[in-house]
């Protein structure tokens, strides 16, 4: 039976976005850069125009709304790289921090997200009472999470999803150092935290493997969301390459990377989906300077339909999304050709490819037997 996923790049809510919204954090910031949150919005602002304010909560997702209705999606995952909290203690020594009011946890549930992955270099931006929050807020939302915890066993568990008449989907969250997560904010037995990779290596693979196996029952789809790399540039590295695959050949059927500004290649290995890295999604870099050249602006949302028996991709739409006043719009056919053009030629070592589709978004193409299967939209 078909299962289709919704998944993304990183979902920043905090400063400039978390200032638009009803109930807006104190805008003071610990960075060297910027020390007023309402900067960003006035950076966005002076490229695309005023936004009014306060915003509703479901104004940051815009267009798409329409792709996110339950008839289309079961199930909606993000990688929440916010801290949800009132907290004034930043932690110290870190450039950036993000915080979002609590009381606008509205902004996650106008989108209807299940579940968030929280094993990034961000959730821990506020400390330790920042991160409980963060839990605890969740939970009163019923948004399901997974990846950070009050010790190592919370932070490993995965979050479970129940989708009727399609069995269970397993959300793992994983966060590498290299993607700037700060080896100190690991998980241990006696201490809060996340869930953390110290490297990429085979045995670390295994490990993880043998992690997500101890919640497993037959039938689960299993995803696997990792934070990993860093924040510019195109190149996936071999040991990136070579973990998503043995994740695969255990039983994942999604591995969903992310932690760069921009989106990146993908995969379809064994007939299941790889993504190295999604992009962000939404945030509050409008207006910012320096890599335009990346177009960090432009972004996607990730629709693979999984056979929920077994695990294998059927299909992959892609929505191409662009950030303007803080809000998600629908790309405009110049920019989606740009897309596709960047992500056929990123995809030529994976002998993958993107064809357009009617109403502007993308279907995933990828190589069996040294042929292209095309895939069309569901």
């Amino acid at each position: 039976m078909p299962l289709t996923v919704f998944l993304c790049g990183d979902v920043m809510t905090g400063r400039g976005i978390d200032q638009i919204l009803p109930h807006p954090s104190s805008p003071m910031l610990c960075e060297s850069y910027i020390i007023d949150a309402r900067d960003y919005v006035e950076l966005a602002e002076g490229v695309n125009g005023p936004i009014r304010r306060p915003a509703s909560f479901d104004y940051i997702w815009g267009d798409a709304l329409a792709e996110l209705e339950p008839t289309k999606v079961d199930v909606r995952i993000i990688n929440l790289e916010t801290s949800i909290t009132s907290s004034d203690s930043c932690w110290p020594e870190k450039g950036i921090h993000y915080r979002m009011n609590p009381r606008n946890i509205g902004c996650l549930t106008a989108a209807h997200i299940d579940a968030c992955s929280l094993a990034n270099n961000h959730v821990l931006d506020w400390g330790y009472a920042g991160l409980t929050e963060t839990l605890e807020t969740l939970d009163r939302a019923g948004i399901a999470h997974a990846g950070a915890g009050q010790n190592a066993m919370e932070a490993a568990a995965p979050a479970i999803l129940e989708v009727r008449d399609k069995g269970r989907v397993l959300v793992f969250s994983f966060g590498s150092i290299t993607s700037g997560v700060p080896p100190e904010w690991a998980a241990t037995d006696k201490r809060a935290g996340v869930n953390l990779l110290n490297d990429l290596s085979k045995a670390t693979a295994r490990n993880v493997v043998n992690q997500m196996k101890q919640f497993q029952k037959p039938g689960d789809v299993l995803i696997a969301s990792i934070h990993w790399g860093g924040n510019w540039g195109y190149e996936i590295s071999k040991e990136q390459v070579v973990f998503a695959h043995l994740l695969v050949e255990e039983g994942v059927t999604i591995v969903h990377g992310h932690s760069s500004h921009h989106v990146k290649s993908f995969e379809v290995y064994h007939d299941r989906l790889i993504l190295y890295g999604c992009g962000d999604f939404l945030s509050d870099y409008e207006g910012i300077t320096g890599y335009e050249m990346y177009r960090g602006e432009l972004t996607l949302m990730y629709l693979p339909q999984v056979d929920s028996r077994d695990g294998r991709l059927a299909s992959a739409r892609l929505v191409p999304m662009q950030v303007r006043r803080l809000q998600l719009n629908h790309a405009s056919p110049a920019e989606a050709r740009l897309l596709q053009l960047l992500l056929n030629r990123l995809g030529e070592p994976f002998t993958t490819q993107v064809e357009s589709a009617d109403d502007n978004s993308m279907n995933l193409m990828w190589s069996t037997k040294d042929t292209f299967a095309s895939v069309e939209s569901g």
